[in-house]
């Protein structure tokens, strides 16, 4: 079973869930995805992280901050699928086996490829048989494709956590997108998480089909 750390303190979701985080912009929605991840990190879980909006080097630094004080990045698994910095011309001197890199959001086959390369390294080289995974964001995809593109590498994404018995956790700016859009986003979750802005200390959870 995963938790879903301080988000959900209550939540026990089975091996291959996927859950649908989404929120107005600005409600700490990365950061809670991210805690998540750093919260099975800790007891020895992997973590992989596709990112299309901030380059690898500044998720991994966000990531080392949500760990906690006896943990840092160099003691977690712990792989990146940066889709951002090869479309911004940022040339990498140094390869680290801990980023891979799609072109661009487009580039859906090489986020998928990235993806499965990490959970075979975890699964096979490292013994890691409980992986969490973070998509943030669904709206950056939808930025540069249509909806049918999107929910189709979607459905293929989820069924590949699901055939992992990972936890996959997406962000989805909420207000960006329509109802039509987002209801039809939903069929592929099995849980959702709505963040809302609360008190400006905390943000407010509700949950739906998480127990």
């Amino acid at each position: 079973m995963y938790d879903l750390a301080t988000v959900v303190p209550t939540a026990d979701l089975d091996p291959g869930t996927n859950v649908l985080l989404t929120g107005e912009p600005l409600t700490g929605k990365r950061n809670l995805g991210l805690d998540v991840l750093a919260s099975g990190a800790t007891r020895g879980e992997g973590s992989i992280v596709v990112t299309t909006k901030d380059s690898a080097d500044k998720v991994l630094s966000t990531f080392d901050g949500r760990l906690g004080p006896d943990t840092t990045i160099a003691d977690v698994d712990v792989g990146i699928v940066d889709c951002v910095s090869r479309q911004r011309g940022v040339e990498t001197t140094e390869a680290d086996p801990r980023i891979k890199y799609a072109s661009s959001p487009v580039d859906m086959t090489g986020v998928g490829i990235g993806v499965s390369e990490f959970l075979q390294e975890f699964y096979e080289s490292r013994g890691l048989s409980r992986n969490r995974i973070l998509l943030h964001s669904i709206s950056t995809l939808l930025m540069y494709t249509d909806l049918k593109t999107v929910f189709r590498f979607l459905h293929v994404f989820t069924g590949r956590v699901q055939s992992a018995d990972a936890l996959g956790i997406y962000v989805i700016d909420s207000t960006a997108h329509d109802d039509e859009t987002m209801n039809t986003l939903k069929q592929l979750f099995d849980g959702l998480i709505e963040v809302s802005e609360g008190d400006g200390v905390e943000p407010d959870v509700r949950t739906a089909g998480i127990s």
